[in-house]
């Protein structure tokens, strides 16, 4: 009796993970490295921090003017506020054209954000930079930077729903403009008023970013019927 050879079994290859993927793994580590050497005290990071907040501040303390213009982009223009007001605005453009499920992402994102931000700023407890002449005070713990956070999950979230819509290339590139602006901006403005150290700021992008791109991710995978079928992260 002739039997028939069962061809082997083929295995089932891992899956690749997707591009949104293996930056969201990038922004985690780096963060978690972060967030370790801030919570170690670090001393090579202690020591960069310390430098460019001394040549920083001993420019501003020589220019009033320019501590001034830095007060109003940092308490108005990129202000934590100004930037929810920025994402109310987006949520209710979401809900005025029916889409309440991604207006309530965005809503929720950003209510992680900042509950991620204060725990972090509670759990380090990082104190900010002390000066015998500040130009500017700030209140609660110093890493990671609300205002740098702040800006990039804003900013973030915009740029990835311009993304879902199909924004225009002039109306991307312009968003992608004044994204980066402003996230430098903002950072700047923290770093020169003398109230973050540069890890602070660092650490705020790199949550941030982490934030949004979690967010994608999840909404994509089961947000919606149409993000599990090949829409864009």
């Amino acid at each position: 009796m002739r039997t028939t050879a069962t061809p082997p079994k083929s295995r089932t290859p891992f899956a690749r993970p997707s591009g949104a993927g293996v930056l969201l793994g990038v922004l985690a580590v780096l963060s978690a490295v972060l967030l370790a050497l801030v919570a170690a005290e670090w001393s090579p990071l202690l020591a960069y921090d310390r430098e460019v907040a001394d040549v920083l501040h001993a420019k501003a303390v020589n220019d009033p003017g320019f501590v001034h213009l830095n007060r109003v982009l940092t308490d108005w223009v990129w202000d934590p506020w100004a930037m929810r007001a920025m994402l109310a605005l987006i949520t209710g453009w979401l809900l005025w054209r029916g889409d309440r499920l991604l207006a309530g992402w965005v809503v929720v994102t950003a209510v992680v954000g900042t509950l991620l931000q204060q725990g972090l700023k509670a759990a380090v407890g990082r104190e900010r930079p002390r000066w015998q002449d500040p130009v500017d005070s700030a209140h609660y713990a110093a890493f990671p930077s609300g205002h740098a956070m702040t800006a990039v999950v804003a900013f973030g979230l915009l740029l990835w729903l311009l993304r879902r819509f199909g924004a225009t290339a002039p109306v991307w590139r312009a968003a992608v403009a004044v994204a980066a602006v402003s996230v430098v901006g903002v950072g700047l403005t923290r770093l020169y008023l003398g109230v973050h150290w540069f890890s602070d700021v660092l650490g705020g992008c790199l949550f941030g970013a982490a934030l949004v791109a979690l967010s994608a991710i999840l909404y994509a995978r089961c947000g919606s019927g149409r993000g599990r079928r090949g829409s864009r992260v």
